[in-house]
């Protein structure tokens, strides 16, 4: 059996977490690190916070002003990733190797004394502001938005959105921002991924000077939030008349995770339209009937029950047509269940497609922050294979009914077509 990744993993005294594995492909180093203080972190009252905390953590510290630090890393030839996904804020980048020691203190800096200051809020400000407005004209977020709110209703944190509104936005204060970042970031909430020609002793001996002081405390947990499936079918429409497409969000509340069916779960939804026209949606939909300009499925299983949602581009005039086409593949599923040929060929496409997503230091880095973030194990990348080879097609089509029914469905277009229709 192959050896996988086999990272190095250690933890500094303080909790934070450091996982290293040395290639030698390139000089270089690619950075990822990840705080548990993502968008389900927002305050109930201020969705959006958070990702305008994003950014602003990287303009200013209390040894480096936003200046100094673009040209530490404009001179390096370097792009600093922040990003903020719904369970972990993240920063990433890659280095030569050279300069890991030098951009591992200028990340530590960012994360640890942020100083947020007041003439760089306010530009950052206007730059989520005119994001949000983008947005307002976009049928594709607004029915994804929709959705979502619809799926995991107040108080679910899934269902508010990341970015937040713009009245909220602009009432946001520098002191606010402070407080949710001194009261998130911990050393214990955070993981450091280092993927690159580096030495694992040597690197483990830089973190810990860097972060092994870092002695702030971490918060309380999230509570969980349950949430149940609709009772019934479920139909909004967004009218937005000036534009030519109309996008379709239609999902439902599945899985965690960590459930024993997310391995079927996962094989299930690749069969249906994961990957677009390799999928019963996309044959059907785009390639034999040539109704829309896109349609997929996905899975987003989190620490919390997830969604499986589809997503579809249509004309105004095929909107009613694709939603039925979707739901006629939604009762074959059910009824009739995936074949056997079906399962097999996703089951090969996903073991056979790893390999690939490992093939570069980012790739790699990305990978075992998701394994650490869920628990999964060092050796998560050598199980895989049989974690999917063990799943039977009972248990694929067990999932199908267990989650998907025309009858609990939510749907919700945006485009040019009247809140009557």
């Amino acid at each position: 059996m192959s050896p996988g990744l086999a990272p190095v993993r250690s933890v500094l005294a303080n909790g934070a977490v450091l996982l290293v594995k040395r290639t030698r492909s390139t000089p270089s180093v690619t950075i990822n690190i990840a705080i548990r203080a993502g968008s389900v972190c927002d305050p109930a009252d201020a969705p959006g916070a958070i990702h305008l905390l994003s950014k602003v953590i990287d303009r200013g510290t209390a040894r480096r002003s936003a200046d100094d630090i673009d040209e530490a890393l404009d001179s390096r030839g370097i792009s600093l990733g922040v990003t903020v996904a719904r369970h972990l804020f993240s920063l990433i980048c890659t280095c030569l190797a050279d300069d890991f020691a030098d951009v591992m203190a200028l990340l530590a800096d960012l994360i640890q004394t942020p100083t947020l200051p007041e003439t760089e809020l306010a530009t950052r400000k206007g730059e989520v502001v005119t994001s949000l407005r983008q947005d307002e004209d976009n049928p594709g977020v607004r029915a994804t938005e929709a959705l979502m709110e619809l799926l995991f209703p107040p108080p679910h944190p899934y269902g508010r959105r990341s970015k937040g509104t713009i009245p909220i936005v602009e009432g946001l204060t520098r002191d606010r921002l402070a407080a949710l970042h001194a009261a998130r970031f911990a050393p214990r909430e955070m993981s450091v991924v280092v993927v690159g020609d580096v030495d694992p002793g040597e690197t483990e001996a830089v973190v810990a000077r860097l972060f092994g002081d870092w002695a702030a405390t971490s918060p309380a947990a999230l509570p969980p939030s349950p949430v149940a499936a609709p009772a019934a079918r479920r139909r909004v429409v967004i009218p937005m008349m000036n534009k030519a497409q109309a996008d379709i969000a239609y999902g439902f509340t599945t899985l965690t995770r960590l459930d024993p069916g997310y391995y079927a779960c996962w094989l299930m939804n690749h069969a249906f339209g994961q990957y677009s026209m390799s999928g019963r949606l996309g044959d059907s939909i785009r390639e034999r009937q040539g109704m829309a300009y896109y349609v997929y499925s996905s899975l987003d299983a989190n620490l919390m029950q997830g969604p499986l949602s589809i997503r579809a581009g249509v004309s105004a005039a095929n909107i009613d047509r694709a939603v039925a086409s979707i739901d006629e593949e939604i009762d074959k599923l059910v009824t009739d269940g995936l074949t056997q040929k079906e399962l097999d060929d996703s089951r090969r496409f996903l073991i056979h497609a790893m390999p690939r997503a490992l093939e570069t230091n980012a790739g790699i880095a990305n990978y075992l922050q998701t394994a650490e973030f869920f628990d999964l194990g060092l050796d998560f990348d050598v199980r895989v294979p049989d974690l999917l080879n063990a799943v039977t097609l009972d248990q694929a089509n067990a999932v199908a009914r267990r989650f998907l029914s025309v009858d609990r469905a939510t749907v919700v277009i945006a485009g040019p077509v009247s809140g009557g229709q």
